[in-house]
């Protein structure tokens, strides 16, 4: 019999390319070489989350870039080996005129350009997000419990917006999924960026889920902030503020502060809605989660960041679709054969009016649509935070050179399709480690099972080449050196050359010599811009070795130099959050 295949979720995905300030060595022409197309572990960084749409069954796709990377992007969309083996339909790329590389996620969404394209319940992805995780899983937890009426979550259509559903906010509304994933432990990065979060527990399920069900790590986001932000605010008031409407609304609260947002997430229509509303949101992970967490608590915000009116409009006779709110609330659920009776706490006790208002000739109607205002329920932000264990799927986000090297070597420790089979490899393993094991001469060393080697990479003998990452068209010449590094394409190492934890930029050469003598070329902890050459003799230990305009005024010398930077030297930029 035939396995059935799933049908398509119905959702969009919107994948952000941010400018990659961070990895200044490599992406200081985005015209040339922007983050998404970055290699990791041989891919393009933008084919992770491509892949991870698709297998899931997300096909309507749309990859944001700045206008000044849209070339090269498009180029490498219809070029590319590994890009252009992806199913189809092909992504839609969408440059807005107006988007520039300082401007953040939550300005990004209210471009009308964006706003154009997102027309129903859509995913958020960074082009750096690399997760084994099976997205279907969250989609049906996200599916399960914040499931609503139908259209329940509104969205666009050729006559128009598509009406929200009645039956009160808690019946007809979706909330939204984030997913945060563990820093410390295995695998972990020094100095990786992390987020301080806050959550509390779902309610206990009649029917308790499946042992391996991924509801048992979902739970209710109530605060949310990086911890740097948490750093600066608990130095300067000496303490960490509480509100108390968040403890007597929740009994249980659970902080973490070890884990990091992974910008993975799964929004309905209305979020377009309340980021549009609100102007003064520059960051989705940072304003729109953190409010919208804070406002399932804190009352009133819902109202200030116009929530009601996102889900009931004006309430006037005119419109098209007519008012959306019942004049008398109907739980629906209970309308249901299998539903199970139990006391609701959830909602507010309604407001009591002053004497002198309940007395006076206020129609009826207008007294109870101000009692009705303080029952305004926020749907929630759920918040997947996968558990810290050893064979978890990876979940990472590669936004520094020291993590792209870090994520690198540890999908090349993945056994290959060829060594398992392709129903028990990993969905990032590759069809080989070594493409052309038979150009490998036998007197040199390549560890093959922490290692990659791509499609025409000559080495020669005498090499040594322990967990490293080596990009098409590489030449690995005799007697060199190489431990934990990744090499992009077309790179060349010289004869003799040692080489530890450095990461080669595109068509740069690093100069041989011969192996008796004083000088040699040693590099640890290194970065080298594309098309540099170092010199045979350099010794260097965290630098990077780069290319950089001395300005007007600076020299006599026009264009460009050759310099090497020491860290923390170059210019970071601005990232696109």
């Amino acid at each position: 019999m035939p396995h059935a295949t799933l049908p398509t979720p119905g959702f969009q995905a919107l994948i952000l390319c941010g400018p990659g300030a961070s990895f200044s060595t490599f992406t200081s022409a985005p015209q040339d070489t922007p983050k998404a197309l970055l290699p990791v572990a041989n891919r393009p960084m933008v084919w992770y989350p491509l892949e991870w749409c698709y297998r899931m069954g997300v096909t309507d796709i749309t990859i944001v870039t700045p206008p000044e990377s849209l070339k090269v992007i498009e180029a490498a969309m219809s070029q590319n080996p590994h890009l252009t083996s992806l199913p189809t339909p092909k992504p839609t790329i969408l440059a807005p005129k107006d988007l520039t590389h300082e401007m953040g996620t939550g300005e990004l969404c209210r471009l009308s350009e964006v706003q154009s394209a997102i027309t129903g319940d859509f995913i958020v992805l960074p082009c750096d997000i690399i997760c084994e995780l099976d997205g279907t899983a969250l989609l049906d937890a996200w599916l399960i419990e914040e499931a609503g009426l139908g259209a329940a979550s509104g969205g666009m259509r050729s006559t128009g917006k598509i009406p929200l559903g009645i039956g009160g906010e808690k019946l007809g509304r979706r909330g939204g999924l984030g997913v945060w994933y563990q820093t410390k432990g295995e695998g972990s990065t020094k100095g990786e960026e992390t987020d301080f979060i806050a959550t509390t527990p779902l309610p206990t399920p009649i029917v308790p889920p499946p042992a391996d069900s991924l509801r048992l790590n979902i739970s209710n986001l109530v605060y949310s902030l990086p911890t740097d932000t948490l750093n600066d605010i608990t130095e300067s008031k000496k303490c960490l503020p509480i509100r108390h409407s968040l403890i007597r609304k929740h009994g249980r609260v659970k902080m973490l502060s070890t884990y990091r947002d992974s910008h993975i997430y799964f929004f309905p229509y209305w979020v377009m809605e309340m980021i549009k509303k609100n102007e003064s949101f520059e960051s989705v992970s940072e304003e729109v989660l953190g409010w919208w967490a804070k406002a399932g608590w804190q009352h009133g915000l819902g109202d200030k960041l116009g929530l009601r009116e996102i889900f009931y409009g004006q309430e006037t006779s005119d419109s098209e679709s007519g008012s959306q709110v019942a004049e008398d609330e109907i739980d629906v659920s209970r309308l249901s054969t299998t539903w199970a009776g139990g006391e609701d706490n959830t909602e507010v006790a309604p407001t009591m009016l002053a004497s002198r208002v309940a007395n006076s000739n206020l129609p009826q109607h207008a007294a109870r649509s101000i009692t009705r205002k303080s029952n305004l329920t926020v749907p929630p932000i759920l918040a997947y935070v996968q558990p810290s264990a050893a064979n978890v799927p990876l979940i990472r986000r590669v936004d520094t050179a020291h993590l792209l090297l870090a994520i690198s070597l540890r999908l090349a420790k993945l056994p290959s399709i060829a060594e398992v089979g392709k129903d028990a490899a990993s969905p990032f393993a590759h069809a080989a480690k070594i493409t052309h094991r038979r150009m490998i001469p036998t007197k040199c060393r390549v560890e093959a099972e922490n290692s990659l080697l791509a499609d025409n990479v000559v080495v020669e003998e005498k090499t040594n080449i322990k967990e490293c990452v080596i990009g098409v068209n590489c030449k690995i010449r005799e007697g060199a050196r190489l431990l934990r590094c990744l090499l992009m394409e077309n790179v060349e190492v010289g004869p003799n050359v040692q080489l530890t934890d450095c990461i080669l930029g595109r068509r740069c050469k690093i100069e041989g010599g011969a192996s008796k003598g004083d000088e040699k070329t040693v590099l640890k902890d290194c970065e080298v811009q594309d098309g540099q050459v170092v010199e045979w003799g350099t010794e260097a230990k965290n630098e990077k070795f780069m290319r950089f305009a001395l300005g007007d005024g600076e020299g006599d010398d026009a264009g460009f130099d050759d310099q090497v930077v020491s860290d923390g030297e170059a210019d970071e930029g601005i990232p696109l959050r």
